[in-house]
């Protein structure tokens, strides 16, 4: 069965990392490819910086050339308060999806709207980040044990790198370079991004 990683986000702007981390689970999970969803309003979070057209417009730049990787814009199509499991029931039926997680997500998973419809419908593919565990949260635990589910460990190198970080580098006009790539740069310098 075809397998598809998704990887949702807010993309603020889309980093390195970010780009790291779609590569390595399109090989080291064997996925056919790797979807970046870019959330329209996430629910969980405080207002976003930039404008959903810029964000999609800057992971189009960042994946270019990346084969395997790709941009599904389903998140910014629908509007309003961005849920996964809206996405999900909203995605096409036939491959196996796998959502690709950062461990410090993992720990606030059960907080998700229908967590477990989430957990049902998805494997879940988790990825280190500095100072996070890879250890689901007792709920999940519980939850993946009774129901026979898997929780794979994304083989990832930790990239000290965070969109809070490069919007505060870019608000004092400090560099960026190494944290976002070329084009990304140039978009956000050409629209004043993050100022």
């Amino acid at each position: 069965m075809k397998r598809v990683g998704l990887l949702g986000g807010s993309f603020d702007p889309v980093h390195v990392a970010h780009v790291a981390l779609a590569r390595t689970a399109l090989q080291a999970l064997r996925l056919s490819e790797v979807q970046l969803i870019p959330a329209a309003n996430p629910w969980q979070r405080a207002a976003l910086h930039a404008a959903p057209a810029h964000r999609l417009r800057m992971l189009e730049l960042a994946i270019e050339g990346e084969c395997g990787l790709v941009v599904n814009p389903i998140e910014i199509e629908r509007g309003g308060a961005t849920y996964t499991i809206d996405t999900l029931r909203a995605l096409p039926e036939g491959p196996r999806y796998v959502w690709l997680l950062g461990a410090d997500q993992l720990l606030n998973f059960c907080t998700w709207r229908d967590w477990r419809e989430i957990a049902r419908r998805v494997d879940l593919a988790v990825a280190t980040r500095p100072g996070s565990s890879l250890a689901p949260p007792p709920e999940l635990a519980a939850w993946l044990a009774q129901t026979g589910h898997g929780l794979e460990a994304l083989p990832f190198a930790p990239m000290a790198v965070s969109a809070s970080q490069i919007r505060r580098k870019l608000a004092a006009g400090e560099s960026t370079r190494g944290l976002l790539a070329e084009p990304v740069a140039a978009y956000i310098a050409a629209h004043h991004l993050y100022r």
